[in-house]
């Protein structure tokens, strides 16, 4: 073929231009314009080219698996108490096709193709061969694998039939020589001829047996020598069934003894085995342990005088007894496993190193613990606190001179006792911070107290020592008088001089805590998974639940997998208490966590766990234990409130949804509102949670007349339109005592009002006189205020009520009035009463209304 340019081998091939073009670089010919020549060299450089993208050039093995899988039901066992088993065979073959071999050297070779339409049809052809050949060999070889399979499969029903044919004419032999005995004949004599007669008889049946070999088993029954007790066919049989009860293995029917039973195995041995009980077990659980069914475990209660269904839960006592009657063997486990179980896997060894102390910060509320902190910190808390007063746990590390130090911030307000119980639980100094001007005031003996039950060293620091007002003898005398005695009166308890405006007194203060913590020798272990405290926890909208956290031992790293409480989770990230990212955390450090499911309790031990399973099952375990306390403590409240309502009446309830920024404000907001209250009304926390009011919360308080407050938190759109639509009240607060002093003020309102009787005035009798429409009419002078005709009154004699009643008549010389003053005589007559006397006093007096105050 002679040369050509790009554009005629396009138009010979058909195939567009640019499209060649394209093709015949990637194929790394130089052509870029459709007017360049074409060699017959290039030509077959592009055939090569293009054969091998589409195929054609490729070799080595191919494989092919065919897979068959075909089914049967023998049937084992005799009688009813055989069963049905399903058989299954599969058969797998692996074909391999080599590669294509090279023609020889002197056979003739293929035409070349001239272009890539011709090399793609060819390629298309050699596939389509391929294909062709692999259908027609996989068809055959289903073809033949399916007559093996019918083959085999109607070999086995023509054995099991025989089988059972043979089966059924054992047992019919056994029945008959069973009936044969157990018919007694009667004793005859024999004579010689008849028994000649009949032996010949049962010679010929025996023929006739013989040639019947094959015959029905219907009629071998019927036969004479099959009636006269054997035959050669019977005797056929009973060989061959014995020859095939012989060849079966005597190992499979020792691995075999078992009953089938319902399709399930049941052990013709009993088993007795070890069990574990623990508090509570289920009639199913423990079943599932003695590896027998339900309904015996049932029965057995049901013998002992129990009735149980399967679902039943059973005390330890009364599941010992059961599986002691069974004849099995207890083994008593406590239903705390998991918690034991990390406990052992926390079991720390190694070497203490020294540690930094924890410092909580206590004192009564203004006293200045979060300005003392404030200058130590170079920072600025109070006023970030709503109303000034802190109202979190705040956990800070400060370096000093004398190396680091720990220090947590409690609140002094009276609503956040359990919050100074929490810090004073997890330090190991406690400073005491009293002011100069004040004293002693309540919070600040409830700190020593604390402080004294957690067996926690107290340093003294009298703040505001700057004041004109300042008097710190007055507060050693106080303190002294409460146990709490300075050194320097022969006590152990450090005080210091501080101000925390000026800075007096706050380098003494550091040098007294790293002096206490010396003597203290704190130590821990670095190198051990972690564990330590919740300090404070609180739902974050843009990174989830978020929880301070403080390690006492050991090292927490980010990725460990925690439980803290009914919470659980993957460090995700950590933060420091400057808000900075750290990858671990060592002994005495406080960090945020983000990474848990929830958010815990402030005051739970957290720890590192082994693996996410673990900590999931302990979590799980954890709340379902809390839910079954919280409730069995409601039916107790249940109980004890319908007795209390039988005899008091009814009690006035205000209900009450509340939500907050972090678990401790809200353990402090339902610890002070259950303080709130008396006999006549009382407070009822419907809801709680951390975060802001959700649409869920609005329809709880739509739904049962709860009134919605918010702490540091706020309402969603939909939440406010469902509330705003129902008219339910939302307030919102930033400080706690705000909200206490709300709530006491709508206690008071829901008071009944006392009554309280004021008199009026008081009228003698002096005369008694009958009128026909009035009865007795008392002639009566005023002493006392004055006589209102319609205010209520009553009549006393020698001092002593004997009447309760109101005015029928006042008047005043035959005139009707509606009063009468002091010093006027006048005409009283006293409705359905005409017993008055002289002498006696009718006292006029009104009753009012007064608001209770809670």
């Amino acid at each position: 073929m002679a040369d050509v340019t790009v554009k005629q081998l396009a138009d010979t091939v058909g195939t567009p231009v640019d499209r060649l073009l394209r093709q015949m670089q990637e194929a790394g010919l130089p052509h870029k314009a459709e007017d360049e020549v074409v060699t017959e060299e290039q030509k077959k450089i592009l055939l090569a080219f293009l054969q091998k993208s589409h195929g054609a050039a490729e070799t080595g093995e191919r494989k092919i698996t065919l897979k068959r899988k075909s089914s049967s039901t023998l049937k084992a066992g005799q009688g009813r108490a055989g069963r049905n088993v399903t058989v299954e065979v599969r058969r797998k073959r692996t074909y391999v096709k080599g590669g294509e071999t090279a023609p020889p050297a002197d056979a003739e070779a293929p035409p070349p193709v001239a272009d890539s339409s011709q090399a793609e049809a060819e390629a298309a052809r050699i596939r389509d061969q391929e294909a062709a050949r692999a259908k027609a060999n996989e068809d055959a070889r289903n073809a033949e694998a399916e007559r093996k399979a019918q083959a085999e499969r109607k070999a086995e029903e023509e054995r099991l039939k025989a089988e059972e044919a043979a089966r059924q004419a054992e047992e019919a032999r056994q029945a008959k020589e069973a009936a044969d005995k157990s018919v007694q004949q009667p004793e005859v004599s024999v004579d010689p001829a008849v028994a000649a007669a009949e032996l010949q008889a049962k010679e010929q049946a025996e023929q006739k047996g013989g040639k019947r070999g094959k015959a029905k088993e219907k009629e071998r029954r019927d036969a004479p020598g099959a009636r006269s007790g054997g035959g050669k066919g019977r005797r056929e049989l009973s060989l061959k069934s014995e020859r095939r009860t012989r060849r079966k293995p005597a190992h499979r029917q020792a691995a075999l003894q078992v009953e089938t039973q319902g399709g399930e195995f049941k052990p013709t041995e009993f088993i007795s085995r070890e069990v574990e009980i623990g508090e509570v077990n289920s009639v199913a659980d423990l079943a599932q342990r003695m590896a027998i069914k339900a309904s015996e475990v049932i029965k057995t209660l049901m013998g002992m005088g129990v009735m149980a269904t399967i679902n039943q839960t059973l005390d330890q006592d009364t599941a010992t007894l059961v599986v002691e009657e069974m004849g099995h063997k207890v083994k008593l486990v406590s239903n705390d496993v998991l918690e034991e179980k990390l406990v052992a896997s926390l079991k720390i060894e190694g070497d203490t190193e020294p540690r930094a102390p924890v410092v909580t910060v206590m004192g009564h509320v203004d006293h200045g613990k979060t300005s003392l902190l404030d200058y130590i910190r170079n920072t600025r808390v109070t006023s970030g606190e709503a109303g000034g007063i802190t109202q979190h746990i705040g956990a800070y590390s400060v370096e000093t001179k004398g190396g680091q130090v720990t220090f947590i911030d409690t609140p002094g307000h009276a609503a956040f006792t359990s919050m100074r119980a929490r810090g004073a639980k997890v330090t190991d100094i406690v400073i005491l911070v009293v002011a100069a001007d004040d004293g002693v005031m309540p919070q600040t003996e409830e700190a020593i107290q604390h402080a004294k039950a957690a067996e926690v060293p107290i340093i003294v620091a009298i703040n505001k020592c700057d004041l004109e007002a300042a008097d710190p003898d007055r507060v050693t005398n106080e303190l002294a008088a409460k146990d709490v005695v300075p050194e320097e009166w022969g006590g152990d308890t450090q005080f210091v001089k501080v101000s925390a405006i000026t800075g007096e007194g706050i380098d003494t203060l550091l040098e007294a805590i790293v002096l206490q913590s010396e003597i203290m020798e704190l130590g821990a272990i670095a190198e051990a998974p972690g564990q330590g405290v919740v300090i404070e926890s609180r739902l974050d909208r843009g990174r989830g639940p978020v929880a301070t956290i403080l390690v006492q031992n050991g090292s927490l790293k980010q990725g460990d997998v925690i439980i803290a409480g009914e919470c659980f989770g993957r460090v995700r990230a950590m933060l420091d208490d400057t808000g900075q990212p750290t990858k671990s955390a060592g002994p005495s450090e406080p960090v945020e966590v983000l990474g848990l499911n929830g958010t815990p309790a402030a005051g739970d031990d957290f720890s590192v766990a082994t693996d996410e399973r673990s900590a999931r099952e302990l979590a799980e375990f954890r709340a379902d234990k809390s839910q079954e306390h919280r409730q069995a403590t409601q039916q107790a409240a249940k109980l004890d409130n319908m007795f209390a309502n039988m005899v008091e009446g009814e009690k006035r309830i205000l209900k009450l949804v509340i939500k907050s920024d972090v678990r401790g404000s809200l353990e402090a907001i339902i610890q002070a509102l259950a303080d709130l209250g008396n006999d006549e009304v009382g407070v009822q926390v419907l809801g709680s949670g951390v975060g802001g009011i959700s649409e869920s919360d609005a329809t709880m308080a739509v739904t049962y007349g709860a009134a919605v407050f918010g702490f540091n938190v706020r309402a969603d759109k939909a939440a406010k339109t469902l509330l705003e639509k129902e008219g339910v009240d939302l307030r919102y607060y930033s400080v706690i005592y705000e909200l206490i002093d709300d709530v006491r003020a709508v206690l008071s309102r829901m008071l009944s009002p006392e009554i309280r009787e004021e008199i009026v005035g008081i009228a003698e009798v002096r005369d008694v006189f009958r009128s026909p429409r009035y009865g007795a009419i008392a002639g009566c002078m005023v002493t006392e205020g004055s006589v209102h005709r319609n205010k209520p009154i009553r009549v006393l004699r020698d001092n002593v009520v004997i009447y309760e009643g109101e005015l029928e008549s006042l008047r005043r010389f035959k005139d009707d009035v509606n009063d009468v003053r002091a010093g006027t005589e006048c005409g009283i007559g006293v409705r359905n009463y005409n017993d008055v006397r002289p002498g006696d006093q009718i006292e006029v007096f009104d009753s009012k209304e007064v608001a209770r105050q809670l």
